[in-house]
């Protein structure tokens, strides 16, 4: 059979925000352009995100007066990323970023807003901000895509509330207060039917919020520039000419195999490699065999991106003191009996809850960054010999107000979460350690100790609720610490923890320009790479909230920019 063939200026693999990015930007400089995706839902982990995209001098920013500059922002991320600090992308992710937010907002139907308490992670740090270099696509209703809303793959299913996606911040707050404030409970009701009537006439929710929403707006500024995605379209193979230029690929459709030719480029934003066991095994210290950790990532996210550029020449850069994002993970028991994923954001935070291995001994600043919590959490666990997990610990008080994990706050039930083995309960610390396999003496003495202070709002030991940043995501009505209480009132309750990512570090090596270089450090003629199959300019750090999302946005915009010829 003759093989049907495609033509087209710009291929883009993958369809997360990276990847959608790139499309978008070329499609508004004239250029024809093709998204494939191997899937059958369009999104990425963007779909699935938080939605966070950290640019610093964001135009949203500086409408609200947030005094940011390009010199502190480089000198920040050359704090955080010591000697993997690579200036000429960081510069260049500091020149376009907020030409990127800039083009978006004014070109496509994406919006931002603002989250002007969302701190860097280290505040502190020189060059660090208490708030403004973090923002969110503004919600959307799923109904401005038409017909395609069916193909976005939905929000993270644990990170909902029965499936209803709520936004962080004031919304959050709602409904922590829903039964002790009339006006929460008002608005959060409102909320509720308003996702009733959504699934009884759509079957998904329509009100769409954080990465649900950047994934729909980009996604739909791409169909209003005529930009088709196909979805279970697996790119099995790049073409290159006689000079190693990349000019296509090979896209294996369920209409059988397409050579889609690409005048000006092929841009790699497949996801990087959270489900690829063979590379975790090799670049994840804590999975010996690969296995040892759990991912909220798409099931597709399997390296494809980094296997497609390594075999047109790529160079990987894998040497980062981190490989991915890590994020404490707990596993939900499902109705069938699979395991979820529940990625832990801000309970961490809340007074009430702190962190133990089994030695029975708290190991950090539970309100630190997933990221610094994860790499104290695999260090600790190494130390003293054992499984690489931890346990969060909460009294009956702290698990009602705030919930734990995906155990949510009253006056949602949460029995049905002990007897599933999800929740672990003991009526005394000492029965809770056993329940666990903990150290009961040394957890005894560990949560009397943090007690003494706690009742203080102190934490002397780890200093929880020290930064801007930790007490964003505490409990503001709770005084004077709202990170810090004791834990003292039993029932006790712990859920145990693993290792998880929140995308890959590790990745192709590109350019300021997003080109993959080779073993050289030359460009590859016609391969781009954004989003996480490019190595991150982070240094293995994770300075902010939507560092992997604010440069994905950022360098498939400067890859697409580099294909038109022009640098605005």
């Amino acid at each position: 059979m003759e093989r049907k063939i495609y033509e087209c200026d710009v291929l883009v693999v993958g369809s997360g925000a990276g990847g959608l990015s790139a499309a978008v930007s070329a499609a508004h400089r004239g250029k024809k352009v093709l998204v494939v995706e191997k899937e059958p839902v369009f999104g990425g982990t963007t779909a699935r995100s938080g939605g966070w995209s950290w640019i610093p001098n964001n135009g949203p920013g500086k409408r609200a007066g947030v005094q940011d500059s390009v010199e502190k922002a480089r000198t920040y991320l050359q704090h955080e990323t010591g000697e993997h600090f690579d200036a000429a992308r960081v510069d260049a992710f500091l020149e376009a970023g907020p030409k990127a937010v800039e083009f978006f907002e004014s070109e496509t139907s994406l919006q931002f807003d603002l989250g002007p308490t969302f701190a860097d992670y280290h505040p502190d740090a020189p060059g660090g901000l208490d708030g403004g270099r973090s923002i969110v696509a503004r919600p959307v209703d799923g109904r401005e895509l038409g017909a395609e809303i069916k193909r976005l793959r939905p929000p993270l299913a644990e990170i909902t509330f029965l499936g209803m996606m709520i936004g962080t911040g004031k919304e959050l707050l709602h409904f922590f207060n829903v039964t002790r404030s009339p006006i929460s409970a008002f608005y959060v009701a409102g909320l509720f039917m308003k996702f009733l009537r959504d699934m009884a006439f759509h079957g998904r929710p329509m009100r769409l919020m954080n990465g649900n929403a950047l994934a729909a707006r980009l996604a739909k500024s791409c169909f209003d520039k005529d930009v088709p995605i196909w979805t279970r379209a697996a790119v099995k193979e790049l073409t290159r000419d006689a000079k190693g230029r990349v000019i296509g690929a090979l896209v294996e459709t369920v209409q059988g195999t397409v050579e889609v030719r690409a005048n000006d480029g092929v841009v790699m934003a497949a996801g990087g490699f959270p489900h690829d066991v063979a590379r975790r095994m090799k670049l994840f210290g804590h999975a010996t065999t690969g296995n040892e950790h759990a991912s909220p990532a798409p099931p597709g996210n399997t390296g494809d991106g980094l296997r497609l550029g390594q075999s047109a020449g790529a160079a990987l850069n894998d040497d980062l003191p981190n490989a991915a994002a890590w994020v404490p993970i707990s596993r939900p028991v499902n109705k069938n009996g699979t395991l979820g994923t529940f990625p832990h954001f801000v309970d961490r935070s809340k007074p009430g809850v702190i962190a133990i291995t089994r030695s029975g001994r708290r190991f950090c600043n539970e309100a630190d960054s997933y990221h610094d919590f994860g790499q104290s959490m695999t260090k600790t666990c190494k130390d003293e010999g054992g499984e690489i997990c931890a346990f969060f610990i909460a009294d009956h008080r702290a698990l009602r107000k705030y919930g734990l994990g995906f155990v949510k706050p009253y006056p949602v039930p949460y029995k049905q979460h002990i007897k599933s083995g999800y929740l672990f309960k003991g009526e005394t610390i000492a029965d809770l350690a056993k329940q666990i396999g903990a150290d009961a003496e040394q957890f005894e003495r560990t949560v009397s100790d943090f007690n003494v202070h706690a009742r203080n709002g102190e934490d002397p030991q780890f200093h929880k609720g020290s930064t801007s940043y930790n007490r964003s995501l505490g409990d503001p009505d709770h005084k004077p610490n709202p990170c810090v209480a004791p834990v003292e009132k039993g029932p006790f309750y712990a859920v145990k923890l693993v290792m998880g990512d929140l995308g890959t570090f590790a990745g192709l090596r590109t350019n300021e320009y997003a080109q993959v270089l080779d073993d050289n450090n030359q460009p590859i003629s016609g391969l781009y790479a954004a989003g996480n199959d490019a190595a991150s300019i982070m240094g293995g750090n994770y300075p902010g909230g939507g560092i992997t999302l604010g440069p994905a946005l950022t360098f498939g915009y400067i890859a697409a920019r580099h294909m038109a010829g022009g640098n605005k």
